[in-house]
């Protein structure tokens, strides 16, 4: 849906003036945002070998958490090597081979594993988790727009970025109908809590295997 977002802007007259992207795997959406002239971007992702396509795609290699650069005098980029969800803490992720670290998850695959069996589980990696809320807290934040790609763990990220809801236009996340993940959220229930933040979901594509897709949620500021 990523793909849509020039559409998508046109259509619910959205001023997207920066990104938080959650599961960003390579990065390949920069390209997306950068053709829109979005000004600001920030990529969140754990994994050792994802983060470092990160890197090399986006910028140089750095000793730090982050990679910042600048794209002349307007673009900006932030690379974060997080996990993002409603706790701080070290957790193990499960790492897949087939798939080349695309579908990596907080969560244990379950349909995941009928509908693709080439792709194994079979490594795991601790990464660090942390509350989007406590990333932003005491900066000025000036992103408007969220996409989230984590294999069903969609509501916890949420669960820890409240305070930074208020200040996101639109959303475009990963849902589910079926268990994709064990105990990954319900695109229902996901329905619920972006309702209870004041966002109405506006569209989904479902993926051809038919359980698991991608949403659209704006702002109702009726």
């Amino acid at each position: 849906m990523i793909r849509q977002l020039k559409r998508i802007s046109e259509a619910y007259n959205l001023n997207i003036k920066g990104v938080i992207h959650i599961g960003a795997y390579d990065g390949s959406e920069y390209h997306i945002y950068k053709k829109l002239g979005i000004r600001s971007m920030i990529f969140f992702e754990p994994c050792r070998a994802n983060f470092e396509r990160l890197q090399k795609k986006l910028g140089n290699k750095t000793k730090q958490s982050f990679l910042r650069k600048i794209f002349g005098t307007e673009k900006e980029v932030l690379l974060v090597k997080k996990a993002l969800g409603n706790e701080e803490k070290k957790i193990l992720m499960n790492i897949e081979t087939g798939n080349d670290g695309a579908s990596n998850s907080i969560l244990a695959p379950k349909l995941h594993l009928e509908q693709y069996p080439d792709i194994k589980f079979d490594q795991k990696e601790e990464v660090e988790m942390i509350r989007l809320d406590d990333f932003f807290r005491g900066q000025k934040n000036d992103y408007n727009f969220l996409a989230i790609d984590v294999q069903g763990y969609e509501l916890e990220v949420l669960k820890g970025a409240k305070e930074v809801l208020k200040n996101i236009d639109a959303i475009i996340s990963e849902v589910n109908n079926k268990e994709t993940y064990t105990n990954c959220v319900l695109i229902d229930e996901l329905d619920k809590f972006l309702l209870e933040q004041d966002f109405v979901r506006q569209e989904v594509m479902w993926n051809s295997v038919g359980f698991w897709g991608d949403a659209l949620y704006v702002r109702n500021n009726s």
